[in-house]
C-alpha cells in the first residue's frame, strides 16, 4: 500500500499528536521524514536526517505542495516542535532539538 497524506494523517491521529498538527502539512512532515515519496510503501519507510528547508524541498518535489521561504519558521514551530521525538530501535532519538543550528530531523 503506497503512502499517502490521508493515512499520514491518520497515523498523526493514532499516535495522539495535538489536533493542530494533524493536518495536511504535519502530515506532509511525517512523509518526508520516513522518506516516503507517493509511490513507495510505508514498508519501505527510511530515516533520513532532513532540516526544515530539506524538509519544505521534499514536500514540494514529491507533493508539489510549495510553502514560501518565510513559512520555514512556521513549519518548525507549528509542525516539526518538539512534539517529533520519536525513540528509534537502537536507542534514543539522535539529537534532533529543533533549535540546534545543524539539526537535520528525521
Amino acid at each position: 500500500m503506497m503512502a499517502t497524506v490521508d493515512e499520514a494523517i491518520d497515523v498523526l491521529s493514532q499516535l495522539e499528536f495535538p489536533r493542530q498538527q494533524r493536518n495536511e502539512r504535519s502530515a506532509l512532515a511525517l512523509l518526508a521524514l520516513l522518506d516516503l515519496t507517493p509511490d513507495r510503501a510505508w514498508s519501505e519507510a527510511e530515516d533520513p536526517l532532513r532540516g526544515i528547508t530539506q524538509l519544505m524541498s521534499f514536500m514540494a518535489e514529491h507533493y508539489g505542495k510549495r510553502y514560501a521561504p518565510n513559512t520555514r519558521e512556521t513549519v518548525r514551530r507549528q509542525t516539526v516542535h518538539l512534539n517529533w521525538a520519536f525513540e528509534t530501535d537502537s536507542g534514543p532519538a539522535r539529537d534532533r532539538s529543533v533549535y540546534a543550528s545543524a539539526i537535520h530531523l528525521a
